[in-house]
């Protein structure tokens, strides 16, 4: 059978470009058809650098000429992702912090997904690759890193730099940590509007001395609210990754957590999802996995989004054990869940230098209308 070009083309108009909406043939990303008796060469263009909708569009070009042109087809797809335009030197608005390289915010939808726990064990694992890493626990109402670092009854000291006195984060595992739990009370209730809180995250961003750090992470608190606004106001956050765990109910609100990143008067890369809690293996059973809370629901919403998958975390019981003794389980050497916090760490630099390489740094927002504000929590 002969292929016949015209044929290809039209094929190739069933396939939607990832993030645009148009056919890949309506939008210009098919560059180049050439046909060589039953070799097929594609040339693609797509603006989405995303690993995912790369692959997805390479398989998606190869199953449709399979089917509707010809099964035997040897396809070669040559796919690029359009070059974003060069960021200008100024680019970035707001309040930078001077020696910080990359800001990396853990978001969830909801509480209870286990962000906290993955973000400890995300800091801790970057830190055994030799970065140098800071940690602001973000969550002003409930506060968990102290306890997860074992630096509860901890106090950040003053130092004098540059004639200013400024605070010096704790420091356990290799992590610079910061947190509003070291300034109250275990038993105290912080009770604050929003501008209070505003005004201690400001204090504990901008007045402390963090030095040089490769990764500063936030574990923002759950859902989408006022913190995160005062967050991404306050200073250029590089890329953003969502924990989820599998069941439906959580899936709805990681959702949202997505969408407010990806709002247009937000514009933060999300790096990736996390699925948390993926699968439960009994330690007499070492081949058996059950799917308590369901299967694969955030790598599926992953795919569904059109973002990165990052890896999963099983539910074990250490983990949750090492996070109340204050030993993130990721420092258990040798041990797979080591091994799973590896993995998983790894993704999330691999998006990031991705990310810092196709896209312009990250402005900080700006929201002055109540209508702003009102569409970030839609």
């Amino acid at each position: 059978m002969k292929i016949d070009k015209k044929q290809i083309i039209k094929a190739l108009e069933k396939i939607t470009v990832p993030g645009e909406g148009q056919n890949m043939v309506e939008s210009g990303a098919v560059k180049n058809v050439q046909v060589f008796g039953e070799e097929v060469e594609v040339d693609i263009t797509i603006k989405n650098p995303s690993l995912q909708a790369r692959k997805k569009t390479e398989v998606e070009i190869l199953k449709v000429i399979h089917e509707k042109v010809h099964e035997k087809a040897k396809i070669k797809v040559n796919l690029k992702v359009a070059a974003p335009a060069k960021p200008q030197a100024n680019l970035i608005k707001g309040k930078p912090i001077p020696g910080i390289q990359n800001v990396v915010a853990v978001a969830s939808g909801k509480g209870g997904v286990g962000k906290s726990t993955v973000t400890a064990n995300l800091a801790v694992t970057l830190a055994k690759m030799g970065f140098k890493v800071g940690l602001l626990d973000t969550d002003i109402y409930g506060p968990s890193m102290p306890i997860m670092f074992d630096v509860a009854t901890e106090r950040p000291l003053s130092v004098n730099v540059d004639g200013k006195n400024k605070m010096k984060p704790v420091e356990n595992y290799g992590v610079k940590l910061l947190s509003i739990g070291f300034f109250t009370q275990p038993n105290q209730a912080v009770i604050w509007r929003g501008p209070m809180a505003s005004k201690a995250l400001n204090q504990m961003i901008f007045d402390a001395h963090w030095g040089e750090l490769d990764f500063l992470l936030l574990d923002l608190p759950p859902g989408t609210g006022d913190i995160h606004l005062s967050i991404m106001q306050s200073l250029p956050v590089t890329g953003a990754v969502v924990v989820s765990t599998p069941q439906e109910i959580a899936l709805a609100d990681a959702r949202k957590g997505v969408a407010m990143f990806q709002q247009e008067t937000i514009k933060v890369p999300v790096l990736g999802i996390i699925e948390n809690m993926a699968y439960f293996t009994p330690e007499e059973l070492p081949d058996n996995k059950y799917y308590i809370f369901g299967k694969d629901g955030a790598k599926n919403l992953a795919e569904d989004l059109e973002v990165p998958f990052l890896g999963d975390i099983p539910l074990v019981q250490s983990i949750r054990e090492a996070g109340d003794v204050g030993r993130p389980a990721a420092l258990q050497t040798a041990s797979p869940i080591e091994k799973a916090f590896e993995d998983l760490t790894k993704n999330v630099v691999q998006e990031l230098v991705r990310r810092n390489e196709d896209l312009p740094p990250t402005e900080a927002i700006k929201i002055t209308t109540m209508a702003g504000c009102a569409a970030v929590k839609k």
